[in-house]
């Protein structure tokens, strides 16, 4: 069932993983790994600016970071511009 789930998940969620390993790995090169708690995922669709910059989508839910120290999830949130690029990717430990 998760694979199924999984399969209908946005490429714009992909591009939040995406993003937010490549800046994750700036300050940490060893890590080469988000995993999305695919339960806690919400994404919705919006029709906001953030400054001259339309959004129109937030990925918000649980992110796993391969580290050595923790299990625990960090939460995030991922803005996406009309141009379905990501505009930005935050993460916060719980």
């Amino acid at each position: 069932m998760s694979s199924s789930a999984f399969a209908q998940v946005p490429g714009e969620v992909e591009a939040c993983r995406l993003s937010g390993l490549a800046t994750i790995k700036k300050r940490s090169p060893s890590l080469d790994q988000i995993t999305f708690d695919m339960e806690s995922l919400a994404v919705s669709k919006a029709n906001t600016k953030v400054g001259d910059t339309p959004i129109k989508m937030v990925v918000m839910g649980d992110a796993y970071l391969q580290r050595d120290k923790t299990d625990k999830p960090n939460r995030f949130v991922c803005l996406l511009s009309d141009e379905g690029e990501v505009v930005l990717t935050f993460f916060t430990e719980q």
